[in-house]
């Protein structure tokens, strides 16, 4: 069955994205930043329970989780976690899931790729 927003599913290296932007992404930028020492922790596919008053009332799913070893955190310490989501479409579920982890989960600020960035970027499955 095609996907609502057209994104095919793609695996590789033990890994299963939900989007071919989001293996690019992966593979472009965090991979290589990854193997450099820059971050360090990642995850991938990371959930977010939203409670409130002790009721849960959803899951949001995140892309990527890491710590950026170059960022200076809220606390000014060096690193900081970093939450991504590489987006095609922000729909209003979307928009209020993230609202809510960035008003439970203080300090987490999550960052919008745009899926368009990696539309030219060549992309072969590696061997």
């Amino acid at each position: 069955m095609p996907s609502k927003f057209g994104n095919k599913k793609v695996e590789f290296g033990g890994y299963k994205f939900d989007s071919l932007a989001e293996a690019k992404h992966y593979w472009h930028t965090l991979k290589p930043r990854l193997d450099a020492g820059e971050i360090t922790h990642l995850e991938m596919q990371t959930s977010f329970q939203i409670e409130i008053k002790g009721k849960k009332i959803c899951k949001y799913k995140a892309d990527f989780q890491y710590f950026d070893c170059k960022v200076i955190g809220p606390d000014g310490q060096t690193g900081a976690l970093v939450v991504e989501d590489v987006k095609g479409v922000r729909t209003a579920i979307y928009r209020l899931k993230k609202k809510l982890v960035e008003a439970q989960f203080t300090g987490t600020k999550i960052i919008e790729v745009p899926a368009s960035k990696y539309r030219s970027v060549k992309f072969a499955l590696p061997e």
